[in-house]
């Protein structure tokens, strides 16, 4: 081989690839809002804060209970009360949806609802689960929110319930917007007996149930980014042929337009139910 040859030829490189590190998954979750990755252990500490920019993740019923009662110690009520299928749809769409999402969540409807104790007081308690169709309001659902309120009635009690919802369950037609008139109802007569009655409303709060009881409370507090209104900011803006303002029907945009009373991260909700029912009982002490 001439000298020549050895300057002519190519030289090869051998491409070293680097060790994919393959991380577990169930370890880790991305933050939906400013993208950081989060331990899940660390976000469980923080109740599903993000560490970083406060965005507040989705919980199911139970989480939320958990996070609410003392000891997580929590009796459930009307438990056995399940939805059917009272308009029946050929097709079997309805009953075939409820199967599915029963087995999905591990309940029988869009809100689980019991008696608890939050920071040492007794209160009524009924928490909402957009896993199970969109926490939409079926006629069960319409039903346990009513009996709540009775309950409080009858042994005067608090109620607290946290809405995460689409409103009203399509499925059921006019049996399900019925609940509108009805939960108000129940909810009118609750207040007669003075009760006390808070609406929480986390991501999202809309339709048929925010436009009945959910936007009645005595107390109304968001979670910081819920999105709250009527309508869905789309439907609005097709209808209208506007473009929204910025941030239009978040947490922030209604409370700065006197819909809701605070706005309370979830790290400090418990603490400031309580202090609201500390307040509450010393006026019910001063009228006896």
């Amino acid at each position: 081989m001439h000298i020549s040859d050895w300057f002519s030829r190519k030289p090869k490189y051998a491409v070293l690839k680097p060790e994919k590190k393959e991380i577990p998954e169930g370890l880790w979750t991305r933050c939906p809002k400013c993208l950081e990755i989060i331990y899940n252990k660390e976000l469980e500490r923080n109740l599903k804060v993000c560490t970083k920019c406060g965005y507040h993740f989705k919980l199911n019923a139970w989480e939320r209970i958990f996070q609410l009662v003392d000891n997580k110690e929590f009796y459930e009520l009307d438990g056995h009360l399940e939805s059917v299928d009272a308009l029946p749809f050929d097709d079997g769409i309805y009953i075939d949806k409820l199967k599915e999402d029963k087995e999905k969540t591990g309940l029988t409807e869009a809100i689980v609802s019991g008696k608890g104790k939050l920071e040492g007081f007794d209160i009524l308690l009924g928490v909402f689960d957009f896993g199970f169709i969109g926490g939409s309001m079926a006629s069960v659902v319409g039903e346990k929110i009513t009996r709540l309120f009775e309950y409080g009635i009858e042994e005067q009690l608090p109620v607290i319930i946290v809405t995460a919802t689409g409103g009203a369950r399509m499925y059921e037609g006019m049996l399900s917007l019925m609940q509108m008139a009805k939960t108000n109802a129940a909810l009118g007569r609750y207040r007669k007996s003075r009760g006390l009655f808070i609406s929480v409303l986390a991501d999202p709060s809309t339709a048929g149930v925010m436009a009945s009881f959910a936007s009645q409370g005595d107390v109304i507090i968001a979670e910081p980014g819920a999105l709250i209104g009527f309508a869905g900011p789309r439907v609005i803006e097709q209808t209208i042929k506007q473009k929204l303002p910025e941030g239009f029907q978040s947490s922030e945009f209604v409370f700065q337009h006197g819909m809701v009373d605070m706005i309370v991260d979830r790290n400090r909700l418990k603490s400031v139910l309580g202090r609201i029912i500390k307040v509450w009982k010393m006026k019910q002490n001063e009228r006896f």
